[in-house]
């Protein structure tokens, strides 16, 4: 009774955590400084170099392309980055391109960008008065889905993330979770094929490819260079960066160094960058959304390993209630790290003493 009571209180706290990570109830939306940069209406023209270099195109009129960045789209209380309809008279066709900027690597961003994309699409059918009831197939601009990674791990140039791989790792957790019931450890080709076979013979209807772009230096010269904004963006972000580096871990207040590595990478920012004197005129602004940026990627570093705390522990005492194994036994099922377990173990003490 003492450990049941306690899964129910450790899956109501990952409830708690996937709250705080999906924002709710937080309605502080928070522009960040890529969407500040190329969202902008005097700024089109910045925007419109963008798309050509991502898109491989070479439009001259801003007036082809319309912002539609929408203001109820939020994760973690922060509204997406950048949304443009651009018409491609040439092509014949519109397109609605979804731009995101991320800082630390996110696979979930073809879910994420999908739930953006249904709000755009009810937006764009709404503002074009068009009827989604009626006997007419509605003409509806093409998607394209971009982010813009400038992290610090190391990702290739360009990849494209899909939204079939969350459907894999659904499959992929319950044939794990049957062969562990089976006490069976099958090699991990083994369970890849299966996973496979299973992805193939369920045939999902739904599928949404996002487009990774890393913006970081060294990576992308060739499109980098042909939208001087992003180029100088790019920069100035590792700047900051850079900038909080040098410091070392000697800051009396992380909050005031990094604010001071913002100011210097202002300061530092070459004359002839053509968004430095936007970035200067908006001095305040800008520090204030690399602050909040900050600010939410730490908090969002800390929740993720917490929740992974909480899943890791719900998972070993459900393994060792219904297998009466040890949790030696029931980690080393899970592949958990040597590294990782003497942490664990001190949490599953505290954990089911508390409810003793």
């Amino acid at each position: 009774m003492a450990e049941k009571k306690t899964y129910k209180e450790l899956e109501e706290r990952i409830l708690e955590l996937e709250r705080q990570l999906n924002g709710s109830g937080n309605r502080e939306y928070k522009s960040r400084l890529f969407g500040f940069l190329f969202g902008r209406e005097e700024n089109k023209d910045w925007t419109l170099s963008l798309y050509n270099a991502i898109h491989g195109t070479s439009h001259e009129d801003i007036s082809a392309i319309t912002i539609n960045t929408i203001e109820d789209v939020v994760y973690m209380g922060m509204k997406n980055d950048l949304s443009i309809l651009v018409s491609e008279n040439i092509s014949l066709y519109r397109t609605l391109a979804l731009y995101e900027q991320q800082s630390s690597y996110n696979p979930n961003m073809p879910v994420r960008e999908f739930m953006y994309a249904g709000k755009l699409y009810d937006k764009f059918i709404h503002s074009a008065r068009l009827n989604r009831y009626g006997k007419k197939l509605l003409p509806l601009p093409l998607p394209k889905l971009v982010v813009f990674y400038n992290g610090t791990e190391e990702k290739e140039d360009e990849c494209t993330l899909s939204l079939s791989d969350a459907f894999k790792e659904e499959i992929r957790q319950n044939v794990l979770h049957r062969y562990s019931e089976m006490n069976e450890k099958p090699d991990e080709s083994r369970i890849q094929a299966e996973v496979k076979q299973i992805f193939h013979d369920a045939d999902p209807d739904i599928e949404v490819k996002v487009r990774m772009i890393n913006i970081n230096h060294g990576h992308n010269r060739a499109m980098l260079s042909n939208c001087k904004p992003l180029s100088e963006y790019a920069w100035f972000v590792a700047q900051v960066m850079n900038n909080q580096a040098d410091s070392g871990n000697s800051e009396e207040d992380t909050q005031a160094g990094i604010g001071r590595a913002i100011d210097r990478a202002i300061d530092e920012m070459p004359e002839d960058f053509e968004i430095r004197t936007f970035i200067t005129a908006n001095r305040a602004e800008v520090r204030d959304m690399c602050l909040t940026e900050y600010n939410e990627a730490e908090a969002m570093d800390m929740l993720r390993q917490e929740e992974r705390q909480e899943t890791r522990l719900l998972d070993i005492k459900n393994l060792m209630d219904s297998t009466g194994w040890t949790a030696q036994k029931a980690m080393d099922t899970l592949k958990i790290p040597k590294d990782q377990q003497a942490s664990l173990y001190v949490d599953l003490f505290e954990t089911v003493s508390s409810f003793v």
